[in-house]
């Protein structure tokens, strides 16, 4: 990979999130972990963004958070996607493949 990891972009991470917890429950670390290997590395994502997100999530019925050990037993949150999250993360996942296809298409038109 020789170049600096990307940023996620604003307004992707929630989804990125909710595709993460299809996997199963997680903790906050567990999910930037399964972002960054699933991106080969290519995408960061910090703390400071993260925990919001997640807070977001949870607010809007899409996740659901309790308490637990982690691997090294230290206490955390772990987070499940709800029935209702999964719902939206099927309509944004179209809604973000339509987008993509869309600024490919207007980035790749010759001038």
């Amino acid at each position: 990979m020789g170049s600096q990891p990307l940023s996620v972009l604003q307004g992707t991470l929630d989804l990125l999130v909710l595709r993460a917890l299809t996997w199963g429950t997680m903790h906050g670390y567990g999910i930037m972990r399964w972002i960054r290997q699933s991106a080969d590395g290519e995408l960061e994502v910090e703390d400071a963004a993260l925990y919001p997100s997640l807070h977001r999530l949870e607010v809007r019925g899409l996740i659901e958070a309790e308490w637990g050990l982690s691997e090294n037993k230290r206490k955390a949150r772990f987070y499940r996607i709800t029935p209702i999250g999964r719902r939206a993360l099927r309509a944004e996942l179209e809604s973000w493949r339509r987008y993509v296809k869309v600024v490919a298409r207007v980035m790749e038109n010759e001038a």
